[in-house]
């Protein structure tokens, strides 16, 4: 009689394979079998659903970019567009100030020469040459005087410093005659065409006339021979 000892001889493999708790057995050719159609259309279904949520994150994103882009073109607007009228401002500013200023001033220096014309016209229609006396001659002759030179110096003060009053029309922009003067015509104004025609005519005519007679000596000649 034999003395070894086997365990697994008395256990019963179909009972254990029935037992809770133990593993089934696994067939060598499960895991290497082809996929049903089932199997593939799952896949199928599972993969164009992740494909149409991934399209669905890619339009999202798409749209939250194009917002972003949108938001920085229009920081980027307004910083630049808030720049350019604080400069066009602040230089419109000065130059109205200043021309505020200068519009000011001249406005006081034209109220002022308009008090001293307006004085110096009364003095000098207030001249009247019929009261003087032969003993008061001498001495209103030299206050009239005096007074036209006075009335002179303010009228020149006042040309120099508007160029309205200025006479001549190159100063004023003002190319006005004096009156009852015309300005003159312009040569081509002065002659119509059938003018301009009889004058041609009468300046080439003798030309063509000699040139004609020329031409007739030649020919002349010319049979002569």
């Amino acid at each position: 009689m034999s003395s070894d000892y086997d365990a697994t001889e008395f256990v019963d493999g179909d009972l254990e394979a029935q037992r809770p708790g133990s593993a089934a057995p696994v067939d060598a050719g499960t895991g290497s079998r082809a996929p049903t159609r089932e199997e593939v259309d799952s896949k199928v279904a599972e993969t164009q659903r992740k494909l149409a949520e991934l399209k669905r994150a890619q339009e999202e994103r798409e749209r939250e970019l194009a917002g972003l882009e949108e938001t920085r073109r229009r920081q980027i607007e307004l910083r630049t567009g808030r720049e350019e009228m604080v400069h066009h401002l602040t230089r419109g500013l000065g130059l109205l100030e200043e021309a505020e200023f200068n519009t000011r001033r001249d406005a006081e220096q034209m109220a002022k020469a308009l008090v001293d014309l307006r004085d110096a016209l009364v003095k000098v229609q207030a001249i009247n040459q019929e009261t003087w006396t032969r003993e008061t001659f001498s001495v209103e002759l030299t206050r009239a005087l005096t007074t036209l030179e006075h009335a002179r110096m303010e009228w020149n003060s006042a040309r120099v410093k508007f160029r309205v009053l200025s006479s001549d029309p190159a100063e004023n922009g003002s190319a006005s005659s004096a009156p009852g003067e015309f300005p003159p015509r312009s040569l081509f104004a002065t002659y119509s065409i059938s003018d301009w025609c009889r004058l041609g005519l009468a300046l080439t005519g003798p030309l063509a006339l000699v040139a004609a007679l020329a031409l007739l000596v030649l020919v002349a000649i010319l049979f002569r021979r």
